[in-house]
């Protein structure tokens, strides 16, 4: 479990994922996307959830292996997950990404949230 409590728990956070995706077997291009994902949601987990935490290792499922990421935050949850979700909106911080960009980095993305109690996501990145 990694904390999410200041900026430099970000870049931690990515050094772990990229341990793990190399260690998971992922190509290059897919730690890249994983990485990437992981650190929009971390950033977000710090900015918007208030800080939080950040559970990751390998997973596997069937014949397939990979690296999964849990990022959980008790903040003010999203009001409007559709919105949060749309391509190309953003709240004007960050990489630009937002939700809907990391969705698109990795294989399996689930959101769950309740304003006023925090939010969750779980990414899955899978070798191929």
């Amino acid at each position: 479990m990694h904390p999410v409590e200041r900026n430099g728990d970000v870049v931690h956070i990515r050094q772990a994922i990229r341990a793990l995706a190399q260690e998971g077997g992922l190509s290059l291009v897919d730690q890249t996307k994983m990485i990437t994902a992981a650190s929009e949601l971390a950033r977000n987990t710090l900015i918007y959830g208030g800080g939080g935490v950040v559970r990751a290792g390998a997973v596997a499922k069937d014949d397939r292996r990979g690296v999964g990421a849990v990022f959980e935050d008790s903040g003010p949850g999203i009001a409007d997950v559709a919105q949060a979700m749309t391509d190309g909106w953003t709240s004007g911080t960050g990489m630009g990404l937002g939700l809907s960009g990391s969705r698109r980095l990795v294989d399996e993305f689930d959101l769950r949230t309740t304003p006023g109690e925090g939010t969750t996501v779980t990414i899955i990145k899978w070798a191929r």
